[in-house]
């Protein structure tokens, strides 16, 4: 579904990518790792045409994005549900209206309807007793939970893609966000994850990319992120030490 072709990318002449190539299936479950500034939430981003590469190209089901216009790129958006660290709620509007945004922007549901579709994704990520709440009322795992029902609420995507899910969250709501992103995949709609946290990865992923200097230096399953002897690599993998307890924790 997702193709990246020899892509490079640079922030005011500061390279970020560097000649970055995978194919990405809709059904797998993939995490991007790599310290910070390497680039990962770079891809997700022009995955979405949010930015355009510098060099390469990028393809979405076996279309070229890269010089697509913003009115083009709709539909290609459509096909993914994009939950950002940050969130991103309206402060101004509570945890209904939040969800209730795109039903009213690109629906033609009733007042009825939207209350039921909110109400419906809200139960799915269970804040459903938030539904009056402002976003800052809600702890942080509450926060991320909304903003993933928000992104389901007008489409139905082909692929989820989250950038640093479980950023800032205690282990507790990091294991319910864990938990939600693997139930929501168990239509065969993958998922790409943007971390820096192994463990979570690990739990959640059955492919890992790791970044380093901008570049692709490793693209496989657990047991070569395991085995692998990329020094950087080896520091993010020892966080694994002090989280996992025993193997099938960090396996599920």
């Amino acid at each position: 579904m997702i193709k990246f072709d020899h892509v490079s990318f640079s922030y005011n002449k500061r390279s970020v990518l560097r000649d970055v190539s995978f194919l990405i299936d809709s059904s797998e479950r993939v995490a991007i790792l790599g310290g910070s500034g390497e680039g990962k939430t770079t891809i997700l981003k022009l995955i979405l045409g949010l930015l355009r590469p510098d060099s390469g190209s990028i393809s979405i089901d076996g279309e070229d994005i890269t010089g697509k216009t913003e009115s083009e790129l709709r539909d290609v958006r459509m096909k993914f549900s994009i939950v950002f660290q940050e969130g991103a709620l309206f402060d101004s509007l509570n945890v209904k209206e939040n969800v209730a945004f795109c039903l009213r922007e690109y629906t033609n549901l009733s007042e009825e309807g939207i209350d039921r579709r909110v109400r419906e994704l809200l139960r799915v990520v269970g804040v459903e007793n938030a539904i009056d709440l402002m976003p800052d009322e809600l702890s942080g795992g509450m926060h991320r939970r909304v903003a993933i029902a928000r992104s389901l609420a007008a489409f139905e995507p082909a692929m989820f893609l989250y950038d640093e899910p479980t950023s800032g969250l205690d282990p507790v709501n990091a294991d319910i966000i864990c938990k939600l992103i693997a139930d929501l995949s168990r239509d065969r709609r993958g998922f790409i994850i943007v971390t820096h946290k192994v463990y979570d990865a690990m739990r959640v992923a059955d492919r890992f990319i790791f970044l380093k200097e901008g570049a692709v230096v490793l693209d496989g399953d657990k047991g070569m992120l395991k085995q692998a002897t990329v020094p950087e690599l080896s520091i993010f993998m020892s966080e694994l030490n002090g989280n996992c307890e025993g193997e099938a924790r960090c396996s599920k």
